[in-house]
């Protein structure tokens, strides 16, 4: 496997703090591990994600169970899916959803039978490395929120496995899926089914 560079620097479980809402009641902040072996991507990623506001990177390792040594108390983890310490997205996945995280494959994207593998075990969706921050974050929240985050990527992984998009998708989110694995643009899925792109 890959070492951790030493002049990279620790994460500390303790960042995150509750916020207070505008109508005066508690706001969770959204805590999130990451989980990649790329210093320079994985700063970056804590960098993205720490200057929106209403979440927190709380965990970042190269690996699933260094994040989970750092806080077991994460809503969701960004996976990388090809790490270098031998470990298997499947694997991965369970270890963090076990721990009470929701996953979203974190990925370059070129590797479709990883994705699958990752949303076998447990994997509400998939966020390309090369997406904009504005996909990232709203890919993030969607997850916290319980939503499964579909984009044409993850569509296409998915495609050739009917019981698992059987199992775990709403009949829209089958619609939804579907037109991304024709081709269509997240703009003409929203035309298409009288939808905000940002749903």
């Amino acid at each position: 496997g890959r070492a951790q560079d030493p002049r990279a620097p620790a994460f500390s479980a303790s960042i995150c703090c509750d916020t207070t809402s505008e109508d005066g009641g508690a706001a969770v902040t959204i805590r999130i591990g990451i989980v990649e072996d790329h210093p320079a991507m994985m700063l970056g990623t804590v960098a993205i994600v720490n200057a929106q506001s209403g979440m927190r990177v709380v965990a970042a390792a190269g690996s699933a169970r260094e994040v989970l040594a750092q806080s077991q108390n994460l809503h969701v983890v960004l996976l990388d899916l090809a790490l270098g310490d031998g470990s298997t997205p499947a694997a991965n996945t369970r270890r963090l959803t076990e721990a009470g995280a929701r996953v979203l494959a974190y990925t370059s994207g070129d590797r479709p039978q990883l994705v699958r593998e990752a949303a076998q075990a447990g994997a509400v969706g998939m966020i390309r490395k090369t997406e904009p921050v504005k996909a990232i974050v709203d890919g993030i929240r969607a997850a916290f929120r319980g939503e499964v985050v579909v984009g044409a990527d993850w569509a296409a992984a998915l495609e050739g496995d009917r019981l698992l998009v059987d199992a775990r998708l709403t009949a829209r989110e089958a619609e939804v899926l579907a037109l991304y694995a024709s081709g269509a643009t997240a703009d003409q899925v929203a035309e298409m089914l009288f939808l905000s792109r940002e749903t």
